[in-house]
């Protein structure tokens, strides 16, 4: 049975877009907060350790780091000992 989302989704392109990309903006910054938590480093302490500054991090905890580049977000992964890896699915 298809939902109304579905629906939504299947018959707007550019709704399916935007919600893609949200949804991928949404799952970055959840995988920061909950490393940050774990690892119970703060803004700062991470921004320091990045080389980035406190607002780098925090537009990557709001879900607003559109215009936060590779190298940068790079960075930001490697300071909570992660890195990024590109495949192909």
């Amino acid at each position: 049975m298809e939902t109304t989302f579905d629906t939504f989704i299947t018959n707007n392109p550019e709704e399916k877009a935007l919600f893609d990309k949200e949804y991928n903006d949404f799952l970055l910054s959840e995988f920061v907060l909950e490393k940050m938590e774990q690892e119970k480093i703060s803004v700062r302490m991470l921004a320091q350790k990045a080389g980035v500054s406190p607002t780098v991090i925090q537009k990557i905890r709001s879900r607003n780091a559109e215009r936060i580049n590779y190298r940068t977000f790079s960075s930001v992964l490697n300071s909570l000992g992660y890195k990024i890896c590109i495949e192909k699915i």
